[in-house]
């Protein structure tokens, strides 16, 4: 009888307490239990497909021309749509900003010259113009999905980033040049919220890579 009192004693708190911690104080004072918060709903995290599926915005992103030119295999820059090596005979460096006497800042300035120029004038950003450093190449071009992929996150090979600071390296002045190169260039295709978003969906969902899959020996 006394459990069915509560009961009725516990319905009629729920429905005549004012709203506020007056009436939750009632309640719980009573045994009840507090509603749920407003925010109490977690999204889930992707999954590995979709984290797979956003990696591949990603990587092609990172093989557009706008990118993979600073990121050969080799020690020359590529140029150009067509990421064909670089004239003038320049190279990485010692610290990636060119030989001495011919730095990638000779002819690289502070930001791309004014349309009127012409095409095929030497772009500029912010941020003085350079490659990776020799011992941290970083190599974007003619690198499977997958090999890309374990690559951008390993931080023996990436310049000792961890997944924040490759996160703050998107905002860099010369990643973000890439959707804005100036005259007579492709810009990135893929819009830049729609690159990030991308990959925050990666990095949400572990990092996921494709699958390497391994050459046969010729």
């Amino acid at each position: 009888m006394f459990s069915s009192l509560r009961n009725r004693w516990l319905s009629f708190v729920s429905a005549a307490a004012p709203a506020g911690w007056a009436g939750l104080s009632l309640v719980l004072a009573c045994g009840g239990s507090p509603p749920p918060a407003a925010n109490a709903f977690v999204r889930p995290a992707p999954d590995r497909a979709a984290g797979l599926a956003a990696f591949e915005t990603v990587r092609s992103v990172l093989q557009h021309p706008r990118c993979q030119n600073c990121h050969p295999a080799g020690d020359a820059p590529l140029q150009g749509d067509d990421s064909h090596v670089h004239a003038m005979n320049v190279r990485r460096g010692p610290e990636g900003r060119g030989l001495v006497g011919e730095e990638c800042s000779t002819c690289h300035g502070p930001a791309n010259p004014p349309s009127s120029y012409g095409a095929h004038v030497p772009p500029g950003a912010v941020k003085p113009w350079h490659m990776p450093a020799p011992d941290t190449k970083l190599v974007f071009v003619g690198l499977t999905p997958g090999a890309l992929c374990e690559q951008i996150k390993d931080p023996a090979r990436n310049g000792g980033k961890d997944s924040p600071a490759l996160r703050a390296h998107l905002e860099d002045p010369l990643v973000v040049w890439g959707w804005s190169p100036g005259f007579g260039r492709a810009a990135i295709p893929v819009a830049r919220e729609g690159f990030l978003a991308a990959w925050e969906t990666w990095t949400s969902a572990g990092t996921p890579c494709p699958e390497i899959v391994a050459t046969a020996a010729r």
